[in-house]
């Protein structure tokens, strides 16, 4: 459910939103909070300020973003700060259940950024986001005290300290194209760390996603390619995390393996039963590439990790004027069944 407010201040107008949502995981409901307050015209001339805080269960984020109107043939500025918490359990995690599910390790990131973005005036087909931000990375435990090693005693952070500091500079390219018949997207993301003082991170980032679509008679067939990898200084919260919804199906977060580099493929198959309600069958699959024991501390190894897995099964989607309703019912290469539940508000 959610409440909306106007709130007039002179001219302008500012929005307040807020929504109480709940989060499907597993047979869990879990709460989530979000509130959202948008200003059109902060000081007269058309700037906006948008201001969000998301409170889940374990995890925390607050947004703030001011952009300044510019010509639509010029790159568009956003000047960002924003505040997370979240738990870590995608490298610092353990597999259990048959690495259906992932614990967590007792490793949670306190991440604060401030920096600008510019988004370039898009073409037909491309589109592309420049960033330069500062970073601070604070690892602390589930008490929400600073840490410096986990529970095995190695180090969380690449300084050894009980934080990380880098200023990175981040360039992200879309490419789309979409008929009644297919789509391709490619997605090509390249971060590099800016040795600004001699003990912050100094690191190269890559990682691309290819995705196709095509229509085959009444079904569609969707494939998905993603691969990155990272060289340079490197904590172990950057290391690939494989496995969990939206990676490997039939495993829990990061299950699969936690690595420098990582190669993931997914397909699926959906096929409609009825004017609102759709089957599909699914297979993922993906790999570390060997390079687990590159990163610091090792904790796939430490928390025996395959480092290469797959997952198949099948699911339904369901259309509805709120949103679309998913469930899909995965099988790891361990035997080990998992269900997964999800819930989108895009409506066609």
């Amino acid at each position: 459910m959610g409440a909306q407010k106007s709130i007039h201040a002179g001219k302008a107008k500012i929005d307040v939103n807020i929504d109480f949502t709940n989060k499907l995981c597993a047979a869990l409901m879990l709460p989530t909070l979000s509130v959202c307050i948008k200003h059109p015209n902060l000081f007269g001339g058309s700037e906006k300020l948008d201001v969000s805080w998301d409170k889940g269960l374990y995890d925390s984020s607050v947004l703030v973003a001011y952009r300044r109107p510019r010509s639509k043939w010029l790159a568009q500025q956003s000047f960002v700060i924003q505040h997370s918490t979240s738990p870590e359990i995608g490298v610092h995690g353990f597999p259990i259940d048959n690495f259906s599910r992932s614990g967590s390790g007792g490793v949670n990131l306190c991440r604060f950024s401030a920096g600008v973005d510019l988004n370039e005036p898009a073409s037909s087909k491309w589109s592309s986001t420049t960033s330069i931000k500062f970073e601070h990375v604070r690892p602390i435990n589930d008490d929400g005290h600073s840490i410096c090693r986990d529970l095995d005693g190695f180090p969380v952070t690449c300084s050894g300290g009980p934080h990380d500091n880098m200023v990175v500079l981040k360039q992200e390219s879309c490419y789309a194209k979409a008929n009644d018949c297919s789509f391709s997207q490619l997605t090509l993301q390249i971060e590099q760390g800016i040795p600004l003082l001699s003990k912050w991170l100094i690191f190269n980032r890559f990682k691309l996603v290819a995705s196709k679509g095509l229509k085959i008679g009444p079904t569609f067939f969707l494939a998905r390619l993603t691969g990155g990898s990272i060289v340079g200084d490197m904590a172990p919260y950057q290391a690939f995390a494989i496995g969990g919804l939206g990676s490997v199906r039939g495993y829990g977060e990061g299950a699969v393996g936690s690595g420098r580099s990582c190669l993931i493929i997914n397909s699926e198959l959906t096929f409609p039963l009825s004017k609102v309600l759709e089957g599909s069958l699914f297979m993922d699959c993906g790999t570390d590439l060997g390079s687990g024991h590159h990163v610091p501390g090792n904790p796939a190894l430490r928390h025996g990790k395959p480092g290469s897995g797959f997952g198949f099964g099948y699911g339904l989607r369901l259309k509805s004027n709120i949103g679309q309703f998913q469930i899909d019912y995965a099988t790891n290469a361990f035997w080990q069944k998992t269900v997964y539940f999800g819930i989108s508000n895009l409506v066609s």
